[in-house]
């Protein structure tokens, strides 16, 4: 549990002690020190420590993340922390957490979406190419099954292979060696770091559809704890929201995760919530996509006051009209009915086959 310290002025005024868990990579601790600057400003009284940890998928860098079969790579560590009081909220990538969490936790806060689409970073020799110039054969790196899939359809002359590691590793390993002529990343991530002159090109959604939950931060914490909930809650950016639970909700009913390729957009406008989903085999031959809306204009039984208890496929938020959220959470549902009545369930069942057999 949070705990008070002593004011470091010696005046005796006892301010409360929150400490922050967060993986030790440098774009976590970036991302952590943006959510803890935040904080500070809307708590001056409130000290925080920042407390970080390697998780599974820090450590285990061999292998491809498709392969490690195990949901929660970078944020069971950082949980069990959470269960055992050690810290008192995480801050993750919004898109390593399950859409189904652990058992008295929750997404208190999901802060304003940075650009979620993926970004080509050419190794220095193609500096002024495009993935459609490059020469064929050119080997990309990425270690996404949803990323590889929708670019080896797009871009057949292409070949794909793994490339494991944080940002600054699979960047050195892109520079430093002739394995790869580009490599594909979040822009998000770059941007964070300050490498945004990295990056080559953006991946529009016509190209490439990004990850659910990409380029937002969450703020997890025990479900139990109103006074942290409250606390975080503030940080929600409420488009964010929305968008993040239709897409949480989409990839639940799919039952997907980062062993199936499966990929989204969404999009607020004229008060109403897009949302963009697609299926894909591994090459990226079979695919279903489709688009559906819901309008985000709150209705009269909003004015009721929103049950805090309600989590929405693992966000709890509160300050925003539960009538809105429902709309959100039902269009993901019946996005994912749709594409699986065309027959998502084969694409999916074959894809996970496939990356299982590799």
């Amino acid at each position: 549990m949070s705990e008070e310290a002593s004011s470091p002025e010696g005046n005796d005024k006892v301010s409360r002690v929150i400490r922050i868990g967060t993986r030790k990579s440098q774009l976590a601790r970036i991302q952590t020190d943006s959510v803890a600057d935040s904080l500070k400003e809307l708590y001056p009284d409130v000290h925080l420590e920042i407390v970080a940890m390697s998780t599974k998928g820090d450590i285990i860098l061999d292998t491809a993340l498709s392969k490690i079969g195990e949901k929660s790579l970078f944020t069971k560590e950082l949980e069990n922390a959470l269960e055992r009081n050690e810290v008192d909220l995480v801050v993750h990538s919004l898109k390593d957490l399950p859409t189904t969490l652990p058992p008295g936790f929750t997404i208190g806060a999901v802060l304003k979406r940075e650009n979620p689409h993926d970004a080509v970073v050419l190794h220095p020799t193609n500096a002024g190419k495009t993935l459609e110039t490059l020469p064929e054969n050119s080997v990309i790196g990425t270690s996404s099954l949803r990323r590889a899939a929708q670019l080896k359809k797009r871009f057949p002359h292409l070949e794909f292979k793994d490339i494991r590691g944080n940002l600054n590793t699979r960047l050195k390993k892109l520079d430093e060696k002739q394995d790869f002529a580009a490599i594909i990343l979040a822009a998000a991530g770059l941007k964070r770091m300050g490498w945004e002159n990295r990056i080559s090109m953006i991946l529009e959604p016509e190209d490439c559809m990004y990850a659910v939950g990409q380029g937002a931060l969450a703020v997890e914490v025990r479900s139990r704890d109103a006074d942290i909930l409250e606390m975080v809650s503030v940080l929600h950016d409420p488009d964010t929201v929305l968008r993040c639970i239709a897409e949480r909700a989409f990839l639940k009913k799919l039952e997907g995760g980062c062993s199936v390729p499966v990929a989204v957009h969404t999009q607020v406008k004229d008060s109403h919530l897009y949302l963009t989903g697609a299926v894909y085999s591994l090459d990226g031959s079979d695919s279903l996509k489709e688009t559906m809306q819901t309008s985000i204009v709150a209705g009269d039984e909003s004015l009721e006051k929103v049950d805090e208890q309600v989590q929405r496929v693992g966000v709890t938020a509160s300050k925003l009209p539960g009538d809105v959220q429902d709309r959100a959470e039902q269009l993901g549902i019946d996005l994912a009915d749709l594409l699986l009545r065309k027959g998502a369930k084969d694409i999916l069942t074959v894809a996970r086959q496939c990356n299982d057999a590799r």
